[in-house]
């Protein structure tokens, strides 16, 4: 008897997927090193014009004096909380109750560091001006994700951005924004990234994310900071002998992904307005803010999967790679546009909803 397929495989295995940048495999790095001077020097324990040079213009990009390369953006983040909660001596930091740290990391934040967490506003929305106004004169820090993930990638109002941003100035509560997808939300706002991270003291961006690299991040702000994420980076065993894998890819899909960003995010709302044409199913935000957003469904996970797979064999256009099952009944899953979604021819994308809408009323 034939085992089977599950939804991860018939994704893997769609002539049209719809989700994200290219397939992760070695073509990427090969494709970044064909085009690189062999006798380039790398860079030794985190000196060297390679990194330098990126350190650089990731700074310049955003307005800052000073960037810092790291191999993950767990380790960026504790270390810029720690830094400013022994700049002001005080332990407790505040965030989403959605945010990484909290989530993902193994309560790394209070284990390692000894900090407290705050959790700010409620699960179904992002921080607002509201949610700060409370807070006592014990918090060192306040942390806002651009945009918020787990939401469906939701974000407050620019302006309601600014008058956070002046609250926490006037009370001498740092400012750090969780910027892993910051170039995405920029077509939203309508802003440079120059002008939103000047109104954080410090700002945190992924590099294989919207980016399209293979991994790593950068902590940025004045330098003074920098030069303080340095010791950390070194107590973390984050300093490692040589991080031009990492920055090489970064460099060059940057240059590459960059200019898409207004592109990826008007292909979301035109995706998400697929999805909330088919029946029973609702995306979130209803029209996205970035480049991505949360597909969800009153169906039980196995019943969507079951027809999100056999759509993908009929069609090619691959949907979903995983569905996960809601805290409440039913299921979600995320989208997130990359350069896919161009790739898809428009009537087989057509031919997928239809079919997907048909089964769903079936």
């Amino acid at each position: 008897m034939e085992q089977q397929k599950t939804l991860m495989e018939v994704y893997n295995k769609a002539s049209y997927p719809l989700i994200g940048q290219r397939k992760r495999n070695m073509q990427v790095l090969k494709e970044v090193f064909e085009q690189v001077d062999g006798d380039l020097d790398s860079d030794i324990y985190g000196e060297g014009t390679v990194i330098d040079d990126f350190q650089e213009r990731m700074a310049s990009m955003v307005g800052k004096e000073s960037a810092i390369f790291f191999p993950s953006g767990t380790m960026a983040q504790q270390i810029a909380l720690r830094i400013w909660s022994d700049e002001v001596g005080k332990k407790k930091v505040a965030y989403h109750p959605f945010c990484h740290l909290e989530l993902h990391e193994q309560d790394a934040l209070k284990e390692l560091h000894h900090l407290e967490p705050i959790l700010l506003a409620d699960s179904t929305r992002p921080v607002l001006l509201q949610d700060l106004l409370d807070l006592k004169d014990d918090v060192a820090c306040v942390l806002l994700e651009l945009p918020q993930r787990e939401i469906g990638g939701q974000l407050p109002e620019y302006e309601e951005l600014e008058k956070m941003s002046a609250l926490c100035r006037e009370r001498g509560i740092k400012l750090h924004m969780d910027g892993a997808r910051l170039f995405e939300v920029l077509p939203y706002y309508r802003k440079s990234a120059v002008e939103v991270c000047a109104l954080f003291d410090s700002v945190y961006i992924s590099v294989y994310k919207g980016i399209g690299g293979i991994a790593g991040a950068v902590l940025i702000g004045d330098r003074g900071f920098t030069e303080k994420s340095k010791v950390w980076k070194q107590r973390h065993g984050g300093n490692l002998i040589g991080l031009y894998p990492y920055i090489v890819p970064a460099d060059y899909y940057m240059t590459e992904n960059l200019p898409k960003m207004e592109q990826f995010y008007k292909e979301a709302v035109e995706l998400a307005s697929y999805y909330n044409n088919c029946h029973s199913l609702k995306t979130l935000p209803e029209v996205p803010v970035s480049n991505m957003f949360h597909v969800h469904s009153e169906l039980k996970k196995e019943e969507l999967e079951a027809i999100v797979i056999r759509i993908t064999e009929e069609t090619g256009v691959g949907l979903s790679h995983i569905i996960r099952n809601r805290a409440e009944d039913g299921c979600f899953f995320e989208v997130a546009i990359g350069d896919r979604y161009s790739a898809a021819p428009r009537d087989a994308v057509a031919e997928a909803f239809c079919l997907l809408d048909e089964s769903l009323r079936g």
